[in-house]
C-alpha cells in the first residue's frame, strides 16, 4: 500500500503558492578554530581600552593641576601690573593737578591784605616755608558763574596735613570761614617751599611795604616712596619780564 504525502508536500510540476511566505536562507560564516573567541567574554583588544589605568589618571591629574597653576599665576601678575598702572595713573593726574592749582592762584596774586574769622589783620602773601600752613594768598579771577553777590577775589590756602597736600578756598576775603578743602596730593613726606625776591631765596616770606609779594616760589616736595619733585612758579605782580638787549627800555650798562 502507498504511503499518502503530506499535505504540504509538493508535486513534481506545480509552483509555489503566492500566499505562502518566502523563507530566507542565511548562512553564517564558520570560523576557523584560531579566530573564535572564547566564550563568555570579550576580547583581549576591547577589554583593553574600556577605561583608564590609576597611573593615567594620576598623570592627567597632574597636568591639569599645572596648567590651572599656571593660569592663576598669570591672573595674579595681570592684576597686579593693573593696580601698578592705576596707581601711576593716579599720581601723574594728582601732579597735574596740584601743578595747574599753584600755577593758576600764584599768577593771579593780588596785592590784597585779608582778614581771618576772628577779624585778625592778615598779609596778602603768607609762606611759612615748613609749617601746616605753607601757602596763603588772595587771588583774582574767580569766576561768577551765577552772578552772586560777591568779590571776583578769592583767599586761598595750602596746608599740609598727615602726610596730604590739600588746599581750602574762602567764600569771602574776610571774616569768612573756609569751605571745604580739596586734596591735592597723598603720601607727601617732606615738603620745602622757597621765595625768591630780586635774586636772593629765602625759606619764609616777610613781606614788606616795597615787596608785598615774591617773584618766584620753588617747591620741593617728596613722595613716600622716594620720588623727588622741584617745581618752579611765577607770581603774578612779583614777574618782571625781561628786557631785550639793547633795547629802548634795556637798562644801562654799570
Amino acid at each position: 500500500m502507498r504511503p499518502s504525502s503530506p499535505s504540504h508536500a509538493r508535486r513534481p510540476g506545480e509552483s509555489r503558492g503566492l500566499c505562502e511566505p518566502m523563507r530566507a536562507v542565511t548562512t553564517r560564516p564558520r570560523l576557523s578554530p584560531e579566530r573564535r573567541p572564547p566564550s563568555g567574554g570579550m576580547t583581549g583588544s576591547v577589554g583593553a581600552q574600556a577605561g583608564f589605568t590609576l597611573i593615567e589618571v594620576i598623570v592627567a591629574l597632574f597636568i591639569f593641576g599645572l596648567l590651572a597653576a599656571a593660569g592663576v599665576a598669570l591672573l595674579g601678575v595681570s592684576v597686579r601690573a593693573q593696580a601698578a598702572t592705576s596707581a601711576k595713573f593716579d599720581d601723574m593726574a594728582a601732579l597735574g593737578r596740584l601743578n595747574a592749582a599753584l600755577t593758576a592762584d600764584l599768577a593771579q596774586a593780588v596785592e590784597r591784605p585779608a582778614r581771618d574769622e576772628n577779624g585778625v589783620p592778615l598779609p596778602a602773601f603768607r609762606g611759612e616755608g615748613g609749617g601746616p600752613l605753607l601757602l596763603g594768598l588772595v587771588r583774582r579771577g574767580w569766576t561768577n558763574l551765577d552772578d552772586a553777590p560777591r568779590a571776583e577775589l578769592q583767599k586761598v590756602e595750602y596746608r599740609l596735613e598727615n602726610g596730604v597736600l590739600r588746599r581750602a578756598a574762602y567764600g569771602a576775603v574776610d571774616g569768612a570761614a573756609p569751605l571745604a578743602s580739596t586734596e591735592m596730593m597723598a603720601g607727601v613726606r617732606q615738603l620745602r617751599m622757597r621765595y625768591r625776591w630780586q635774586g636772593a631765596w629765602s625759606d619764609r616770606w616777610d613781606p614788606r611795604a616795597e615787596a608785598p609779594l615774591p617773584q618766584a616760589i620753588e617747591l620741593q616736595l617728596v613722595r613716600r616712596d622716594g620720588m623727588p619733585l622741584r617745581a618752579l612758579f611765577l607770581v603774578g605782580t612779583g614777574y618782571v619780564p625781561p628786557l631785550p638787549e639793547g633795547g629802548p627800555l634795556a637798562p644801562p650798562r654799570g
